[in-house]
């Protein structure tokens, strides 16, 4: 399989502060691969590095055959239009409608008339299980289920290669949480993406995903599918498991 991340003895740290001690963990083209641990280990703080959000200490990211670490600006930015994020607080700009929002970066970035840009944006909200009128409402006058959709949507906008989710079904009552997990499911297949994932979601994590890595303890403690994880001889992995995939 085509790597498309890999990670490499990556030191994080804040001050005095060591977030990660030599993390090693790589993501293949097409799967959906998670980052999961206890709160606080720096799941989050991890796909901004990998996003060029966060730097790190030391260490080696390297992103679509580039090392991000040494990365010129121009290069950089040219990558950045390969990804899409879904942050965990939606990120959505109040002052602009839906379809505001999911147009920006087309806007920004390319040349596209205007009716090309809207018939993107009425396709990427078709696909994300929105509807079109939706497109005309603002964040404020949507379901929080809604705005999760919304910034889906805008993450595809650009038709990257890899979607990038923190926390996707955080807020989510369990019914939309699943039907989420279902989407991504069917959005991999349909798009041909790669699916980077930082989960607490037990039940998400079963659905979805193909790989993971665990860190616990500012280490990667374990990595590989659901099955190769959970046997593992860990104290750690027996709790952070079993409390909640019964």
């Amino acid at each position: 399989m085509k790597k498309i991340i890999e990670v490499q003895n990556v030191v994080t740290k804040f001050g005095k502060n060591l977030v990660h001690d030599g993390l090693n963990l790589h993501v293949n083209e097409g799967e959906i691969y998670g980052f999961l641990g206890p709160s606080g280990c720096g799941k989050s703080t991890l796909m901004r590095e990998i996003i060029m959000l966060e730097k790190i200490k030391s260490g080696s990211i390297e992103l679509l055959g580039h090392k991000i670490e040494r990365i010129r600006s121009r290069a950089a930015q040219k990558i950045r239009m390969q990804w899409g994020v879904l942050f965990q607080s939606n990120a959505l700009f109040t002052s602009l409608t839906v379809a505001e929002n999911i147009a920006l970066s087309l806007q920004e970035y390319t040349k596209l008339s205007a009716e090309e840009i809207k018939d993107i944006v009425a396709f990427k909200i078709d696909i994300v299980g929105l509807k079109q009128f939706d497109g005309t409402l603002y964040p404020s006058e949507i379901s929080g289920g809604m705005k999760k959709k919304a910034a889906l949507a805008r993450a595809l906008v650009m038709d990257p290669k890899i979607l990038f989710l923190d926390e996707p079904t955080s807020g989510l009552d369990p019914i939309s949480a699943r039907e989420f997990d279902t989407l991504i499911l069917k959005l991999r297949e349909l798009l041909n993406l790669s699916v980077v994932m930082v989960s607490h979601d037990l039940t998400s994590i079963h659905n979805t995903l193909d790989r993971m890595a665990v860190i616990d303890n500012k280490t990667i403690v374990a990595e590989g599918t659901l099955e190769e994880v959970r046997e593992m001889k860990s104290p750690f992995i027996e709790r952070f498991f079993n409390e909640g995939l019964r």
